[in-house]
């Protein structure tokens, strides 16, 4: 199962969430429309958008809002990618130069704080203490993972256990809080809120980890970044961790050197590193266990076509390309 086609089963729905976002990023400001334009004509794979829409139809959800919800947690996905790609120094994103390197540092982060502020005044409009509460939770763990990570960039001693807990705050929760909102407004009894929660936690989890196994295996036009970007950023990423880990003397300490000191100098002993301990394929077990306990927390849900794609969103997470 591919994205395109998890994608069609909601078109009419995502075109819908499409003309929100182009609304809703109006601005008489010139500078914001330029680049909430190019962010927006760069597309992106609308998967937290998807999620929602997945989940309110599981739930039976008719109405407008989610609509409104999917354009709000594409906002608050957009505005962490524009405060990234500036705190990263990236000059590429989905295979373009990213709006820093073309509208400068200061651009991006005022842009992004205008799509942050304007995600909020969208999601009073739908007038629910949950949603907001979601939301606003969200938004703050997803601060304190970009602030952990910061903290982690060059030190090649964060174990499995901390890495997991700042890509759970950092990716995970805007996937979480997505799912979780279409149960919301589906009317769905707590159990089953919790349980779609959960499913988006491991789904995002797992999605985050192909990221990881992607950077030193993809191929940059597919996947529309540098290869080696977490290298010389300095993360410590899962496949590097595990080199550390298992890797003989020479292997680990050329790794340790990689992350402390960034840059892609030493790109290829590390992919050697990671090839030769099996990283990349221990990696990949991790996020597919993710998936697995992704699709368990759906087992209590209503069967309809919905929940379908959903799992299949989940088998998309660890066999995708891109």
């Amino acid at each position: 199962m591919n994205l395109e086609a998890i994608r069609e089963f909601v078109a009419a729905d995502l075109r819908a969430v499409d003309g929100v976002i182009r609304a809703r990023l109006n601005s008489e400001v010139v500078l914001i429309r330029q680049v909430a334009e190019y962010i927006v004509s760069g597309g992106g794979k609308r998967l937290r958008p998807v999620l929602l829409l997945l989940s309110a139809g599981a739930f039976g959800y008719r109405g407008r809002h989610h609509h409104e919800l999917a354009a709000v947690v594409e906002f608050i996905h957009t505005a962490t990618l524009l405060h990234d790609d500036v705190v990263d120094e990236s000059d590429l994103r989905r295979g373009r130069p990213t709006a820093n390197s073309l509208f400068g540092n200061s651009a991006a982060v005022l842009v992004g704080d205008f799509v942050y502020s304007r995600a909020f005044q969208m999601m009073v409009g739908v007038d629910s203490m949950r949603v907001l509460q979601v939301l606003a939770d969200a938004t703050n763990v997803i601060a304190e993972g970009e602030v952990m990570q910061l903290m982690n960039c060059h030190n090649p001693d964060i174990d499995e256990k901390g890495y997991l807990e700042v890509i759970r705050c950092k990716t995970a929760k805007l996937f979480e809080a997505a799912t979780r909102l279409g149960a919301v407004l589906g009317g769905a009894p707590p159990a089953q809120e919790d349980a779609v929660g959960d499913y988006g936690t491991h789904l995002g989890t797992a999605f985050q980890l192909i990221d990881d196994v992607l950077d030193y295996s993809g191929e940059q036009a597919v996947i529309g970044k540098n290869v080696g970007d977490d290298l010389a950023e300095g993360k410590p990423t899962l496949p590097l961790i595990y080199a550390i880990e298992h890797g003989t003397p020479q292997q680990a300490g050329r790794v340790r050197r990689a992350i402390e000191h960034g840059g892609r100098e030493e790109l290829g002993a590390v992919i050697e590193a990671i090839r030769a301990t099996g990283a990349l394929e221990y990696a990949r077990e991790q996020a597919r266990a993710e998936s697995r306990t992704a699709c368990a927390a759906l087992e209590h849900l209503p069967n309809s076509k919905h929940r379908d794609y959903l799992l299949q969103l989940a088998d998309f997470a660890v066999t995708r390309s891109y």
